[in-house]
């Protein structure tokens, strides 16, 4: 399994980034978890899923041309196969003329707390706490675990969802204090260390970071919760969980 980040920004994409998306690879099979802004430009090639977390724009925007790309083609890929909550991304999706995209994906709904298959993955999924429905995802393949939490707050769901994982992928969204009016619903960096060591996790990278916030103090605040390896997502940062 390797994990290439194409962008991590939280709310909108710092110049030379992008917002959420992560290329999970195994056995040739091309994954994408969420497509926020700025993410579809930096996709090596084709993909063979997407997984969106939640339909925030910042994680499924792109969403959008990589669709359009496939259903203008002169010869049009097979539908590209879509995972998502019941009306996650019914806002991208009706971005074009109704119709317009039909052929070029397949929806599949997904149940928080179902197991999925999506290629080689063994998947499985719980809803965490944020402003809308989300979807954290844990990934199982070659006997490595990644495990992704999409946005959200503080929650044992989210130890649960990263139980050993070999790579937790974590929102860290605000160094210091969680402003009032996101408490509960978005994290800081000593949430996800914090969350990260009671889950018992190998390696922890913090996503979703405020633009403009200093990596190395956000890096300091995961250390002091989480004695493992730690570090920012950032764009063309490749892991090989484990």
């Amino acid at each position: 399994m390797r994990m290439t980040v194409l962008g991590a920004c939280g709310a909108w994409p710092e110049p030379g980034s992008a917002c959420s998306g992560y290329l999970v690879e195994h056995d040739g099979f091309r994954l994408v978890l969420d497509l926020g802004y700025g993410t579809m430009p930096r996709l090596p090639g084709p993909v063979d899923a997407v997984f969106v977390s939640h339909g925030h724009l910042d994680h499924c925007a792109d969403l959008n041309p990589l669709l359009r790309a496939r259903a203008f083609s002169a010869d049009p890929p097979a539908p590209l196969p879509v995972y998502a909550l019941p009306g996650a991304l019914d806002a991208v999706l009706a971005l074009d003329r109704p119709g317009m995209l039909d052929d070029a994906y397949v929806l599949h709904e997904i149940t928080p707390g179902e197991p999925l298959r999506i290629g080689p993955f063994a998947a499985s999924t719980r809803l965490l706490p944020h402003y809308v429905p989300n979807a954290g995802i844990r990934l199982a393949a070659g006997g490595r675990v990644l495990a992704y939490t999409g946005d959200c707050g503080p929650s044992p769901e989210v130890v649960a969802l990263a139980r050993d994982a070999d790579l937790l992928i974590a929102d860290a969204t605000h160094p210091g204090a969680v402003p009032q009016e996101d408490l509960g619903l978005l994290s800081g960096p000593r949430d996800a260390g914090r969350q990260a060591r009671e889950a018992g996790v190998r390696r922890l990278l913090l996503a979703h970071l405020w633009p403009g916030t200093d990596h190395s103090a956000a890096i300091a605040e995961a250390a002091a919760e989480y004695p493992g390896p730690v570090g920012v997502a950032v764009p063309g940062l490749a892991v090989t969980p484990g």
